[in-house]
């Protein structure tokens, strides 16, 4: 395994001075990113420690990538998507309190929210007239219900 670092190493030096050369990060990591996948292809047939190193990494780009939602480890939609899309529906036609909020959510688009997630972009919503956030009698809370 050491071996194939130490390859990987001086490989990398080797290129490092051309790669350095653009500006954009983002640049950058997709230059090494395409290096990095033509390597994998010469050496497909040797499968040791570096190599799976190399695509675990590439593995967890990829499901990091938003731009690509075919792949296999797809994220679940944030809160501020979930809410956004709620929004769209009849749910805030009546009042909530953000733990309903939160609850619901989970049985609905099993999603686990904490309420300190939602608090903050239900505020957004709020002054951003999409909702209008008022105080429960009953427990001095506040409820959220569309604008």
């Amino acid at each position: 395994m050491s071996k194939h670092i130490e390859k990987l190493k001086k490989q990398l030096l080797e290129i490092s001075e051309v790669v350095n050369s653009f500006r954009s990060e983002a640049v950058q990591v997709k230059i090494i990113d395409r290096l990095l996948d033509a390597m994998l292809e010469s050496e497909k047939g040797e499968i040791d420690g570096a190599d799976a190193f190399i695509r675990r990494g590439r593995r967890a780009r990829q499901s990091d990538d938003d731009e690509n939602p075919s792949s296999a480890g797809r994220k679940k939609p944030g809160a501020t998507k979930i809410l956004n899309q709620l929004l769209l529906t009849d749910f805030f036609n009546s009042r909530h309190s953000i733990s309903e909020i939160a609850d619901y959510c989970k049985e609905h688009y099993d999603s686990d929210f904490k309420t300190s997630e939602l608090s903050g972009i239900l505020l957004k919503l709020a002054k951003e007239n999409k909702l209008k956030r008022e105080r429960s009698n009953d427990n001095n809370r506040f409820e959220y219900v569309k604008a």
